[in-house]
């Protein structure tokens, strides 16, 4: 196992996990989609309210992982759970176990916070991954499905003047 020490991301780690943040969306074929700023991930990490946590993973001074997760509140379980957004390692450092090190970190911070579930999406194309995961004993909801809403149909949506009945695009 990777002997990297797994900590609470600080306001100096920022960069780097921003810049981690970019290779996940390379690896995942996003980068289309990447509209993140360092400015954002700072003020959802460390601002006055908050949406995140991160926690990284370091070896020899250089961050090689990170973690980003945030508690949603489960009304079925009547708890609150962790949802992990993204969890990334350098490809050069996969399979030494650092994944499996930061997953069990992360599921001790449910536990301390006495969260009912830990729970996070996978790209279904990502076969490594869903049998890493699956391997760790997470299971794979094959009914459910990620509904999402963004940009003009956000707004669209969001506005006063929408119709009822208008359909949203």
């Amino acid at each position: 196992m990777m002997s990297a020490a797994i900590r609470s991301a600080t306001l100096q780690d920022v960069s780097a996990i921003f810049g981690l943040m970019l290779e996940l969306a390379e690896f995942e074929k996003l980068t289309h989609l990447f509209v993140g700023t360092e400015s954002g991930l700072t003020d959802a990490l460390f601002g006055d309210k908050p949406a995140a946590e991160a926690m990284v993973a370091e070896e020899d001074g250089v961050i090689v992982g990170y973690a980003l997760f945030f508690q949603n509140y489960s009304t079925f379980l009547g708890k609150r759970g962790l949802y992990l957004e993204d969890l990334y390692v350098k490809p050069g450092i996969r399979g030494s176990g650092l994944g499996t090190k930061m997953l069990r970190a992360l599921a001790a911070i449910a536990v301390e916070r006495q969260c009912g579930r830990f729970e996070w999406t996978v790209l279904d194309w990502n076969q490594n991954a869903i049998g890493f995961y699956e391997k760790m004993g997470a299971t794979v909801l094959p009914d459910w499905r990620i509904v999402r809403i963004t940009g003009d149909a956000l707004a669209t949506l969001a506005s006063p003047s929408a119709s009822a009945n208008a359909p949203v695009n």
